[in-house]
C-alpha cells in the first residue's frame, strides 16, 4: 500500500511527493509521459538544454519561494528581455522608452512618450469597450496595438481581436525607462543544468512509473493508494459528465542549426499576423555557458485545441469558469483526493504559484 498515488511528475506532483517523503510517506509518482518533469521538462541535446515546452524562466517577489527552489539547483542570473519583430521592424518588449523612441521618430523622453500615447488613447476613446481591440487601443492608443498586440493575439487565440473578449486584456505595462526586463519580480534566472534535473532531485528515493495512464490502471491504482494527489485535467477525472473545459494548445517544430547563434535572443515574438508562429526561442541564450558550436531554435504555433491534445492555457471565460465550478464542487466533496496545479485547478499558474499552491495545500493535509 502506498500513502499517496501522485498523478504528473510536473511541479506540482513533484513538490508535493518531495514533501510528503521527508515526513516518512511512500508516495507512488505516475506519469503518461515517458519522462518526469511535466511541461518544465529540459532535454540536453548538443550540449544545450532544450525548453522541450515553451521558455520556462523562474521568476518570484517572493524571496522563501526562491529559497525554496534554489535547494535543488544553483540558478544563473538570466533577464528576460524579449524582443519584437513587426515586418523589418525590432522592438524591445515590454512597452518602455526603447520601445517608443523606436516607434515615433520624434519621441525622446518619457513625457514625450506619455503625451504621444495619450493623444493616441483620446482620439480612439471608446467608453465601453466591447472586445479586446477596443480595450487595448483604450489603453495604449492604435500605434502599439497594430504593431505590437494586434496580429500576435490573434495568433495566440485564433480569432480576430474585435471577436475577443475585453477582459482578456484587464491592463498592458508601459514604462517610462529604458528597462527591458519583462519581469518586475526581485528574482529570476534559468537553473544550471536545465529544469529536469530539479525534478530528479525532488523525486529522489521516490517510486516513479513512467508511460503509466492513470485511467488505464485506475481501479489497480485506487486499491493500492489510500490518497490521491491528482494533478490531470480535472474534467476527465469525472469523465466530462458536465462536458469538456476548453483550453489553447501549443505546437512546436525544432531545429538543429549547424550555426552559433540565430537571433541573438533567447525569444523573439512575431506580432504581424502573416507569421504563422507566435515566437521563435533560442535555448542556448538562456544559459550562458554553452559553447556548442550549434544551435537549436524553436518555433511556436498556437492551436485549437479538441479533445486529446496536450492543453496548455485554460480559456477562462464565462462559460468555462462555470464549467469549471461545477467540477469544483465535486472535488470538494472529495476525501482523498486532492486536485493541484494548472490542469487540476484550471487555472495559468506560472512556476512559482505552482510551489506556493503545492505547499500550501500540503499544510491543510497536515
Amino acid at each position: 500500500m502506498y500513502d499517496y498515488l501522485i498523478v504528473g511528475a510536473g511541479l506540482f506532483g513533484s513538490v508535493c511527493a518531495y514533501e510528503l517523503n521527508k515526513r516518512g510517506k511512500k508516495c507512488l509518482v505516475i506519469d503518461k509521459r515517458n519522462h518526469i518533469g511535466g511541461n518544465i521538462y529540459t532535454e540536453n541535446i548538443e550540449g544545450i538544454n532544450v525548453h522541450k515546452y515553451g521558455a520556462h524562466i523562474f521568476h518570484t517577489h517572493d524571496r522563501d519561494i526562491w529559497n525554496y527552489i534554489n535547494q535543488f539547483s544553483e540558478f544563473n542570473n538570466y533577464i528576460n528581455q524579449p524582443v519584437a519583430r513587426y515586418k523589418n521592424e525590432i522592438y524591445n518588449l515590454p512597452f518602455n522608452m526603447n520601445t517608443f523612441t523606436k516607434l515615433w521618430d520624434d519621441v525622446f523622453t518619457p513625457s514625450q512618450a506619455l503625451k504621444r500615447i495619450e493623444e493616441e488613447k483620446s482620439i480612439y476613446h471608446i467608453e465601453n469597450p466591447s472586445n479586446l481591440e477596443e480595450q487595448a487601443i483604450n489603453l495604449v492608443g492604435k500605434t502599439i496595438y497594430e504593431k505590437l498586440i494586434k496580429g500576435y493575439t490573434q495568433k495566440q487565440w485564433g480569432k480576430p481581436c474585435k471577436e475577443l473578449p475585453a477582459f482578456i486584456i484587464k491592463r498592458l505595462p508601459v514604462r517610462f525607462t529604458f528597462d527591458n526586463n519583462y519581469f518586475n519580480d526581485r528574482y529570476q534566472g534559468i537553473p544550471i543544468g536545465g529544469y529536469t534535473k530539479i525534478i530528479q532531485k525532488m523525486l529522489n528515493g521516490i517510486e516513479v512509473k513512467l508511460n503509466c495512464d492513470f485511467f488505464k490502471y485506475k481501479e489497480k491504482l485506487l486499491k493500492e493508494c489510500k490518497k490521491i494527489i491528482y494533478t490531470g485535467p480535472i474534467d476527465q477525472y469525472y469523465d466530462y459528465i458536465y462536458g469538456n473545459l476548453e483550453y489553447r494548445s501549443v505546437r512546436f517544430e525544432s531545429e538543429i542549426l549547424d550555426i552559433p547563434n540565430y537571433q541573438g535572443n533567447a525569444v523573439v515574438n512575431y506580432t504581424d499576423y502573416e507569421v504563422p508562429y507566435t515566437r521563435i526561442i533560442e535555448h542556448k541564450h538562456f544559459e550562458f555557458d554553452s559553447t556548442s558550436p550549434k544551435t537549436i531554435i524553436s518555433k511556436e504555433y498556437s492551436s485549437k485545441w479538441k479533445l486529446g491534445d496536450e492543453p496548455y492555457y485554460p480559456l477562462n471565460d464565462e462559460r468555462n469558469n462555470s464549467l469549471y465550478q461545477k467540477y469544483k464542487e465535486l472535488a470538494l466533496k472529495e476525501k482523498n483526493v486532492i486536485f493541484g496545479g494548472r490542469l487540476g485547478q484550471y487555472k495559468y499558474y506560472d512556476m512559482d504559484d505552482v510551489i506556493s499552491s503545492a505547499l500550501s495545500i500540503l499544510k491543510e493535509i497536515d
